[in-house]
């Protein structure tokens, strides 16, 4: 898997996970799916990482996000 993809596939499991977990919360039910999401997702973002070689800046991921979207489209 591209780096980039991974980068970003990882942001958005992980942005993604983040309101199911609050209403898991605000519901009194445990995150399962949720946390698995976040887990799926913050190991994506720390395998692009170490596979790109000097690894990301945080002004880089728009571009990323980008080429990435242009390269599916």
């Amino acid at each position: 898997m591209d780096s980039d993809l991974a980068l970003i596939l990882g942001l958005l499991f992980a942005g993604l996970s983040v309101p199911s977990i609050l209403s898991a919360f605000s519901e009194n039910r445990p995150p399962r799916i949720s946390a698995v999401m976040l887990l799926l997702g913050s190991g994506l973002i720390a395998y692009a990482m170490l596979s790109q070689p000097g690894g990301y800046r945080l002004e880089q991921i728009p571009d990323v996000f980008f080429s990435v979207l242009a390269r599916i489209i």
